[in-house]
């Protein structure tokens, strides 16, 4: 009878000392969860919009488009070298891209999702227009977003664009 209550006892000794194992190994997996949800969702905030202070516009041929600009290094210099009438190129059917005179300060990051009307830097000097949602494995700086970018892509159409960006007093 000893030999049975020592064998019972050993027993549940060692389902007790799995249950606190498994108890541990949840929370530490659950505490890992956690952690990374905590990430995604500071990454996630600091990959939408920054706060909006600045306004400027940009005149593609009779259509004006506001934007609302990003409260960043970036955007402040970029509102430096306004007025800036330049040609836009086309890439990929969805942007327009070009090579500013100077560098603009970076903190670039892939915002996973580009919006219609996002107005970032590639780069250190390469200033993009995007008039179509997608998907995207680059990294950018933000400057701004076009308040309201309906109409964009039909007044960019396609190929090569003059635009102008202008600051609001």
């Amino acid at each position: 009878m000893k030999i049975t209550n020592k064998k019972s006892a050993l027993n549940t000794q060692k389902i007790v000392t799995f249950l606190l194992s498994a108890a541990v190994l949840l929370l530490l997996v659950s505490s890992i969860h956690l952690t990374n949800n905590k990430w995604k969702i500071e990454n996630s905030d600091k990959l939408k919009s920054k706060n909006f202070l600045k306004k400027m516009e940009i005149l593609i041929g009779s259509n004006t488009f506001s934007v609302s600009l990003n409260d960043s290094k970036t955007a402040e210099e970029f509102l430096k070298i306004l007025p800036l009438k330049v040609e836009m190129k086309d890439l990929n059917q969805n942007e327009k891209y070009y090579l500013l005179p100077k560098n603009l300060p970076s903190d670039a990051y892939n915002p996973v999702t580009i919006h219609k009307g996002d107005l970032m830097l590639w780069g250190p000097n390469t200033l993009v227009i995007f008039y179509k949602t997608f998907s995207t494995s680059y990294s950018y700086t933000k400057i701004g977003k076009i308040d309201d970018p309906s109409g964009l892509a039909e007044a960019l159409g396609a190929g090569n664009c003059s635009i102008t960006f202008q600051s609001i007093d």
